[in-house]
């Protein structure tokens, strides 16, 4: 029997305890080999490195291990060490070299820190748990089994343009008692949510950061409300490769890896897709004044982007920006979206305040950014959506203009904005609101990009809810403790009437039909829709627009207001549904504006209080559209024709219905003037009107017609 040299060490430990070879220098990180653990880890500057063990939960390392010089292969440092109790392990390095702020280097031999490519972390298990501030390590680089049974599950690959996303934030989602689930704040509490979404429709949740990150960072307690504040959005990350322990039910028994998967597996199991928000552009060290816990001290020229003199470039508002144009930086980030793809089968990815990643090394706008079009082209992410937020703290405004390469979709910031606008009937509205029901040819008819290149949202987590988007002309952020200070004055609400919570019945029933104008408009958009979570049931902030730190009733999802807004709940439903059954909805490119298909109707037309004629003048604020169903998907499909009548003045108004061809006629889908149940329908059961020529459409409301053969 032949033995492998490879296996056997070749070094003793200086105490004599623990066997060691030469390592492998990837993949980075630490992994199983046959007998013990390869761990793997680069630095350019560091003039040496040890391992530091630990058994878990204990302060003290057991062990430190100084990598050999024959153990250093360039840059890397790798060793091999055998018979390690790795299910009882974590583990973290001492590297040394220069301090050197003015060039870039702030080593400290003293620091433990963390593997930036630790698969799972610990140290905070348990979410709000007090950590022990006089702990040397607080985020413990821990082993990942791969041994997860995925069942022949894989990415669903869903079409974009079918998509309707759901962003949600795992904790806040079921952390609310209403919510009835035996695991709140949970992946666990999610997945015993996967019947509602599916009664929903949703077909992808968002989930917002699940990278490891510290709640703690920057806690304080509110001096208004007395509760303390939290990092409770988690966009400041510890890890990129972990998914939070905090986030899992079982965190505490270090089984989070299982319970996410989990979650992911049965998501797919339903027909629903999962996209990461992830966070590249900084990290949780802060700027010159914060912690050690990584890439600050293993290689902080390498990681970050510095000024001439060795400060912090802060394009992110966090402190510090990841260098991510830097060779070693970038392939770090591709292989971690890697990962996720590969080994938690995840279907896309959001990155928050994408246009970092498109700075050079000296933080200029970069013309072809090498990231993102290796993000772009890359083999294992080649089925992936991938979704720009298309700015950074930086000034650097890109909705329409990110780098795309055919592959990039951007969150559409001035879709939000121009539909909120015409839905509180803000003048000179109608050509912006035009162009958005269109998929934004405006912005994205550039290198074929079509109508999936928009991520079509009007609230998202950062901003108002769908509720207070129509009950507050203001924000009211005082429980931050920022004097109302942070988060966007340009919200473009309108409170209807009265500021608040209102026991007026006319203001609460013209909130609930603007909330339902909001969703019909968006959902009859070509792009890909996207909703916020507890939108569909009319959960508030209580004007809170950057609820960052809330984590409390502020920010949990209220399951009761369900029950109570069953209505909204019910046309939010029928809304999806009907989106769903219609691929006239769902076109990948943009309108040509002609009938290609000799229909007898261009594939969009636009109509006023007129048939074929629309007052574009900037104090109209009505407007309609025709969808021809013979041109659905560009022509490969025939659908029903569509036609939406948006009035957003104060008063009734007649439309002129335009004539359908021969055994043809008009079926009404949706009317928000109308009272439940007639404000909508069961798509394919839709109602046929009486007067074919003309349609009454209320004060602020919108109808959605369906041409059909008369019965």
């Amino acid at each position: 029997m032949m033995l492998r040299v490879d296996l056997h060490p070749t070094h003793v430990s200086e105490d004599g305890k623990y066997h060691l070879r030469v390592g492998k220098p990837l993949p980075f990180g630490a992994s199983i080999v046959p007998g013990g653990v390869n761990f793997s880890i680069y630095s350019r500057y560091a003039t040496s490195c040890k391992l530091v063990l630990f058994n878990k939960h204990e302060q003290k390392p057991f062990c430190v291990i100084p990598f050999k010089d024959e153990f250093r292969i360039g840059n890397v440092f790798t060793m091999v060490v055998f018979d390690l109790d790795y299910e009882n392990l974590e583990y973290g390095f001492y590297m040394d070299g220069p301090f050197d702020p003015r060039q870039g280097h702030r080593f400290d031999k003293t620091k433990v820190l963390m593997d930036p490519y630790a698969k799972a972390i610990g140290g905070r298990d348990v979410w709000g748990k007090t950590p022990d501030w006089n702990d040397i390590y607080q985020h413990r680089a821990r082993i990942c089994f791969d041994d997860f049974d995925w069942e022949s599950d894989h990415p669903l690959e869903t079409p974009i343009e079918d998509l309707v996303i759901y962003e949600m934030h795992v904790r806040g989602f079921t952390r609310h008692p209403s919510s009835g689930v035996k695991h709140p704040g949970t992946f666990a509490g999610i997945k015993e949510k996967i019947p509602y979404l599916k009664e929903l429709g949703v077909s992808c949740v968002e989930l917002m950061p699940i990278h490891e990150f510290d709640e703690f960072e920057n806690s304080r307690v509110s001096p208004t409300t007395g509760k303390m504040l939290m990092n409770y959005w988690g966009y400041s990350n510890v890890g990129f490769f972990a998914p939070k322990a905090g986030f899992a039910a079982t965190g505490k028994f270090g089984m989070q890896v299982d319970e996410c998967k989990t979650l992911i597996k049965e998501l797919h199991k339903n027909g629903i897709e999962v996209i990461l928000d992830v966070v590249f552009n900084h990290t949780a060290e802060g700027n010159e004044k914060g912690p050690y816990i990584s890439y600050r001290g293993i290689d902080n020229k390498t990681y970050y982007l510095l000024t001439p003199d060795g400060y912090y470039f802060n394009f992110s508002g966090c402190g510090n920006t990841l260098n991510c144009n830097n060779p070693l930086v970038r392939n770090m980030i591709l292989d971690c979206l890697r990962y996720w793809a590969a080994d938690y089968h995840v279907d896309g990815f959001r990155f928050d305040l994408a246009s970092i990643l498109g700075r050079d090394q000296n933080g200029a706008p970069m013309h072809s950014p090498p990231l993102l079009e290796t993000l772009a082209f890359d083999p294992i992410l080649g089925k992936c959506k991938l979704i720009a937020e298309a700015w950074d703290a930086g000034g650097l405004y890109q909705v329409g203009s990110f780098p795309a390469w055919g592959r990039w979709a951007e969150w559409n910031g001035k879709y939000r904005d121009d539909l909120r606008k015409f839905l509180k009937g803000e003048p000179g509205s109608l050509g912006g609101m035009a162009q958005r029901l269109q998929g934004s040819p405006d912005l994205y008819s550039w290198e074929g990009r079509g109508a999936t290149a928009s991520i079509n949202f009007i609230t998202a987590h950062d901003g108002f809810t769908l509720y207070d988007m129509v009950s507050y002309n203001g924000k009211h952020n005082e429980a931050n403790g920022e004097n109302n200070s942070d988060g966007s004055n340009d919200n473009y609400s309108w409170n209807c009437g009265w500021e608040g919570e209102s026991t007026d019945p006319a203001v609460n029933k013209l909130r609930m039909k603007q909330m339902k104008n909001a969703v019909a408009m968006l959902l009859v958009s070509q792009g890909t829709p996207m909703i916020l979570a507890g939108d569909e049931m009319a959960n508030t902030q209580w004007g809170n627009n950057n609820a960052y730190c809330q984590d409390n009733e502020i920010s949990w999802i209220d399951w009761s207001q369900l029950d109570k807004n069953r209505e909204l709940f019910n046309f939010f439903k029928k809304m999806i549904a009907f989106r769903k059954a219609h691929p006239v909805l769902r076109s990948s490119g943009h309108f040509k504006n002609r009938d290609y298909m000799g229909s007898g109707f261009a594939d969009i037309t636009w109509h006023g209080q007129k048939a074929w004629n629309v007052d574009w003048s900037a104090e109209s604020r009505m407007l309609a559209f025709l969808l021809c169903g013979m041109h659905a998907k560009g022509g490969t499909v025939d659908d029903n024709s569509i036609y939406v009548a948006m009035n957003m003045h104060w008063e009734m108004h007649g439309f002129e219905l335009p004539k359908l061809n021969h055994h043809m006629q008009w079926y009404v889908f949706a009317n928000t003037d109308a009272q439940p149940p007639f404000d909508i329908w069961e798509p394919g059961k839709e109602v046929r009107i009486e007067n074919q020529n003309e349609f009454l459409v209320g004060p602020r409301s919108v109808v959605i017609l369906v041409g059909k053969e008369s019965k």
